[in-house]
């Protein structure tokens, strides 16, 4: 059985770079689309129910053949590991800047 998905779209303000993040609308919002840092929150998508709280970086980008372009963030407090797709409204250089700097054996 998959991880249960609790559907939450909400406005939120950034806390890493205190821009105020507008619903997504087509689905589910989990990070900032200026930044893309993200808040580790959920155990399961949408849940709420992670303590951890940390702020989660974007360190990587997969490229999935169905999915498109995935984020791999990092909590800066757990080290936990977790993953997103781009929004279509994400700020693309930067998704690209990560890509390149990856390819030059770097991270974000």
């Amino acid at each position: 059985m998959g991880a249960k998905f609790t559907k939450i779209d909400e406005e939120f303000i950034c806390e890493n770079c205190k821009k105020t993040i507008k619903k997504l609308g087509y689905s589910c919002r989990n990070h900032c689309n200026y930044c893309l840092f993200s808040k580790h929150v959920d155990i399961n998508p949408g849940d709420r129910e992670e303590t951890c709280k940390g702020l989660l970086k974007p360190v990587d980008i997969e490229v999935n053949s169905k999915k498109g372009y995935i984020i791999v963030f990092k909590c800066i407090k757990c080290g936990a590991i977790r993953k997103n797709k781009v929004a279509e409204d994400d700020n693309m250089e930067l998704v690209y800047e990560i890509m390149k700097n990856k390819s030059k054996g770097g991270l974000y």
